[in-house]
């Protein structure tokens, strides 16, 4: 589909309309009253929580105030924000968290980095300093082009001792964060260690077609979080029952709008499956650039906002395949090839999109997207500064426009049924748990330093 797509689907098009119309009015009304009384309370934790921090005074969520300075190194900024994002994309990490953590060592250091002078030339040079040093361990492959980009950086500071001290206060961040990550196990070899399914039965994950290969991700809820008082804080609790009018709902409805040759998918269902097909840390990164492109604030606050983001959302992953491998509940393709209990198996289903390697519950997208709107709420309210275009490599020619977050959270949860790879339950599930963990780690910024 050519052109801009607008991504406030509905779900009128889906079966059991009168039921869909009911739930989705009632959670509906019921979010707009729980958000009018949570987010003054949430703001109100929050200013707390920095006041009470030891330097309250710069650690903030609002916006600072821009300078001539601080706009001058915008562009800086955004030129990082870029080196960080095809840095880690040339590292081509198999696991998506290991990319977000990338993220989250590089920025957290960088924020470190940034917040002890307000001398422009020491702040431009420690944050360059701490992005080149965290990125080049990470990275060590892209050392050559990253030192080049620090010289470039560099040679646009005045030479003197506060260039001087900047890039020795970048370099102690980046060790500092280094020490303390080095063994955070987000890694691949931690993320990926063997896992033996269970035996068969109904409810239970095992391999998926066409491959059928080994589980991956399966190390993932183990690793240490930046935040979380443990992994397992925000258990989601037991899948539905098989039995239950939620699973069996959500079955038929991924069944019929899943499938690779539904006849009831409609060409704009088809398009957010193929945009949000790719792991989904790729689109929010468009989305963060474009808030720092589009806001007028400072230096340090970019820099904190950006390290929030990836620090949250990682925790979010991180809990979400605790969850994952406590529950180790079946996928929508062997549920419907083997069939539910009750309900008549087709052995010849076949998904939109090859099914993941790993259980399906709680849904990983939609626990990204529940603590990206989270966070991106608290930083720069719940609606985008401008209207904010996204691209996928998945579905080249199609672009997003987005307003405000709960719109692509939404669109998330339906892409993940219209590809036939969830149950609908299951990302709902997923962006509860994901708020969760925004909500707890919000509160806890300082901890971190932000």
């Amino acid at each position: 589909m050519q052109g801009k797509l607008r991504s406030d689907l509905k779900w009128e098009s889906l079966m059991f309309r009168p039921l869909v119309s009911f739930v989705v009015a009632t959670s509906a009304t019921l979010k707009t009253r729980l958000l009018n009384i949570t987010a003054p309370l949430l703001a109100v934790s929050l200013a707390l929580a920095f006041a009470l921090a030891p330097s309250a005074a710069a650690h903030h969520l609002r916006p600072g105030s821009r300078n001539a300075a601080d706009s001058a190194s915008s562009s800086v900024v955004l030129q990082w924000y870029d080196i960080t994002n095809s840095t880690v994309t040339d590292a081509a990490f198999p696991q998506p968290v290991t990319s977000s953590n990338a993220w989250d060592i590089s920025w957290l250091a960088a924020s470190h980095a940034v917040d002890r002078s307000r001398d422009p030339s020491y702040r431009l040079a420690a944050f360059a300093q701490a992005l080149h040093d965290t990125l080049a361990w990470l990275v060590p492959g892209q050392q050559t082009q990253l030192d080049a980009d620090l010289a470039s950086t560099l040679a646009t500071i005045p030479n003197g001792p506060a260039k001087s001290d900047g890039i020795a206060a970048g370099q102690r961040a980046a060790a500092s964060v280094i020490a303390v990550r080095q063994n955070d196990g987000l890694d691949t070899a931690s993320v990926d260690i063997p896992f033996t399914p269970p035996a068969p039965g109904p409810g239970v994950w095992q391999p998926t077609p066409p491959a059928y290969g080994p589980a991956v991700r399966a190390g993932e809820g183990n690793a240490q979080s930046f935040l979380l008082a443990a992994n397992n804080q925000f258990d989601p609790g037991q899948p539905p029952a098989l039995t239950s009018p939620t699973y069996l709902h959500s079955l038929a409805e991924t069944e019929t709008y899943g499938a690779v040759d539904s006849a009831v998918r409609t060409p704009q269902e088809t398009d957010v499956a193929l945009f949000w097909e790719p792991a989904i840390n790729i689109q929010y990164v468009q989305i963060v650039r474009a808030i720092i492109a589009d806001t007028n604030h400072s230096l340090a606050w970019d820099t904190r906002f950006v390290a929030a983001f990836q620090v949250v959302t990682t925790d979010a992953q991180i809990a979400i395949y605790n969850a994952k491998y406590k529950y180790v509940f079946w996928r929508p393709v062997t549920a419907i090839r083997d069939g539910s209990p009750g309900v008549t198996a087709d052995p010849t289903w076949t998904p939109l999109f090859t099914t993941p390697s790993y259980p399906e519950y709680p849904g990983g997208h939609g626990g990204y997207a529940g603590a990206a709107q989270q966070v991106l709420t608290a930083f720069v309210g719940p609606n985008a500064p401008a209207p904010i275009s996204v691209t996928s490599p998945t579905d080249p020619g199609s672009t997003h426009v987005y307003t405000n977050w709960e719109q692509i959270t939404q669109e998330v949860i339906n892409a993940r049924v219209w590809e036939g790879i969830h149950f609908r339950f299951s990302d709902d599930t997923g962006a509860r748990v994901g708020s969760q963990v925004a909500d707890w780690d919000l509160r806890r910024l300082h901890k971190l330093g932000l």
